[in-house]
């Protein structure tokens, strides 16, 4: 790596590994978020370098699925009728010394993930693959805006753990309600907005349309469902008038489909 890549944002790719990790812990965050604790001797060597990592994880829906799990290969663009469902998570908490690998799911009682989070018990198993790779943000910026729901706060929160004192972070974060609300931690300056839709008080689009945006060399990044994600991404470039080359907006989800986050 060179030092010009270490000091701009970049990407680094890793080998894609698929593998079969045990449950070791079920704990309830909030009503609507569960934390998954997963690990197993297939867990070493597993690389996450990046805050918003995404794994594959797979949900076998008949006996054809799960056999074909004895034999899928990631990636390799084969077409195969016994494929398992695939959902995208962010590894929330990865302990390479204690062989534990966190992940939070919403529970939102439809999909392949909820459906497995909800009634998930130590001692069952889950397979995953990845990451594919990470995209590195270096501490080179003065202040951060991260904006996202439910779906992107475990990398919201995993990115303000990494964050060093001396940072500015003013996250806007949508949620269910106010019991859906999670302390976050942070060596950084830290404001949180919550943004509750049960309320209906004040939307997502809205709330970042009137944000004071913090001051000094700014990186911003938004995930939530697909369109919305583009709506907020044209606010900051058009309103707040952002570089668009420090916006990261991705979609976690679509309104029209079950994908999951």
């Amino acid at each position: 790596m060179t030092a010009t890549s270490e000091l701009s944002i970049h990407r680094v790719s890793h080998e894609i590994k698929r593998r079969r990790l045990d449950v070791l812990r079920v704990v309830d965050l909030t009503p609507r978020m569960r934390r998954i604790t997963l690990g197993g001797p297939e867990l070493a060597g597993f690389i996450s370098l990046g805050s918003d990592d995404h794994v594959k994880l797979l949900f076998p829906q008949n006996a054809e699925q799960q056999a074909a799990l004895e034999t899928l290969v990631l990636g390799s663009g084969k077409d195969d009728v016994a494929m398992p469902a695939m959902r995208d998570y962010t590894p929330r908490r990865y302990d390479s010394e204690q062989g534990e690998l966190d992940i939070d799911f919403v529970i939102h009682g439809e999909g392949p993930a909820s459906t497995w989070a909800e009634q998930a018990k130590p001692g069952q198993h889950l397979h995953i693959g990845g990451p594919r790779g990470s995209m590195i943000v270096p501490d080179i910026f003065d202040s951060y805006l991260l904006i996202g729901d439910e779906t992107a706060l475990p990398a919201i929160a995993r990115r303000l753990e990494e964050l060093p004192a001396g940072r500015r972070v003013l996250a806007v974060i949508e949620v269910h309600n106010a019991a859906e609300r999670q302390a976050l931690h942070s060596a950084a300056e830290v404001e949180v907005i919550w943004v509750e839709r049960e309320t209906g008080q004040q939307d997502l689009v809205r709330c970042v349309r009137e944000l004071q945006v913090p001051a000094g060399k700014l990186y911003a990044w938004v995930a939530t469902e697909s369109k919305l994600s583009r709506q907020i991404r044209r606010v900051l470039l058009d309103e707040h008038r952002l570089d668009e080359g420090l916006v990261k907006a991705a979609g976690y989800w679509r309104l029209d489909s079950s994908e999951e986050a």
